[in-house]
């Protein structure tokens, strides 16, 4: 027998997809002719969303297993989902522009109909901030959080916050790191880390590159780095690895790691960059207005975007960065392990 054909429209289900728009406006009575676009911008980001979440999954199922063997495909395959993620992010903010299409009157036409409707209700964009780190108790405005939601997406939410976040898996990659174990420095065993070589010399070489101004950097190193005392998402351990990595990313072995690190602070970047273009878009079409689900408006974005970071701490190690000139010298085999095999 034959395998039954698959047809264009049957394979997308475009049946399901072209007659999920049903306007409030129309239900009501009146003419809102920008409702559509409205509605088909929004489904177009929750479909986003799920693809988003699709990739982070697999990331989070990659990192999560009891070895990531770093020779394996695993890691390029990590950097390549999340470089997907990114454009995706990209893609979701050039969005914005087809929205910003319609004028705040076309807007009001249709905007009471909505109340309390909000996007802040996404569900789907609250779940991924979980996937990726977000703690429930870290977002802005938790009460209002609260009652915005429904049980259900609030329940599937905490769960989400219950696993294992990328952010968590990605500090537990980068603690693993074997760039300072004794067989690297002469066999010997070192007090604490602050007491390694490497870092001597290191802090010792970024002290000397710091301006009276930069105070500030001088007093975080230790704690950023040697601290046990860890209150951010990354150890300190993680962040001397992640701190070698980006200094030392042109060996062959360090670029993708150095690449998987840059890409995260770009997700981070994108996104907070799309709550701007949202806070503007808000702005220009309600003012100083609420929200229709009962928020600031405008002014609650801001503060969200402000607080919900995930990856700023690793974009913050770049603080600590020192001119390729000025870097400590690597032990011959840790050099050898670094870089391409060569045989004779």
């Amino acid at each position: 027998m034959s395998a039954e054909q698959v047809y264009y429209s049957d394979y997308l289900q475009l049946d399901k997809i072209l007659e999920a728009q049903a306007p409030e406006s129309e239900k009501k009575g009146h003419i809102a002719h920008d409702e559509m676009l409205f509605i088909i911008v929004h489904q177009a980001y929750e479909l986003w969303f799920k693809q988003i979440a699709y990739e982070i999954e697999s990331v989070i199922a990659i990192l999560n297993q009891p070895v990531v063997d770093d020779n394996s495909p695993d890691i390029f395959t990590v950097h390549h989902r999340l470089k997907r993620v990114a454009k995706i992010w990209e893609l979701a903010v050039q969005q914005v522009d087809v929205i910003e299409t319609m004028t705040p009157l076309d807007f009001l036409d249709f905007r009471d109909d909505l109340r309390p409707a909000s996007g802040f209700q996404s569900f789907q964009f609250k779940m991924l901030e979980s996937m990726m780190g977000l703690k429930f108790d870290e977002r802005h405005g938790l009460d209002f959080y609260r009652k915005q939601l429904n049980p259900d997406h609030l329940k599937l939410i905490q769960e989400a916050d219950e696993r294992p976040s990328l952010i968590e898996l990605v500090n537990l990659w980068l603690e693993r790191m074997p760039f300072f174990d004794a067989q690297y420095w002469g066999d010997q065993t070192y007090a604490s880390a602050a007491d390694h070589p490497f870092w001597r010399d290191y802090k010792s070489a970024f002290n000397n590159t710091l301006s009276p101004a930069d105070q500030h950097a001088r007093d975080a190193f230790d704690g950023v780095f040697f601290s046990d005392q860890t209150t951010g998402r990354l150890s300190t351990r993680a962040n001397r690895a992640a701190l070698f990595i980006m200094l030392y990313r042109d060996y062959p072995l360090l670029q993708i790691p150095f690449q998987l690190l840059d890409t995260l602070i770009e997700i981070d970047d994108l996104m907070s960059t799309w709550r701007t273009r949202h806070i503007s878009m808000v702005h220009r079409m309600i003012g100083a207005r609420s929200g229709t689900g009962g928020s600031s408006g405008a002014d609650y974005l801001s503060k969200s975007r402000d607080k919900h970071f995930i990856f700023k701490e690793i974009a913050d190690i770049n603080s600590f960065l020192i001119q390729r000139e000025k870097l400590p010298l690597l032990d011959k085999q840790l050099s050898s392990m670094l870089g391409y095999r060569t045989y004779s």
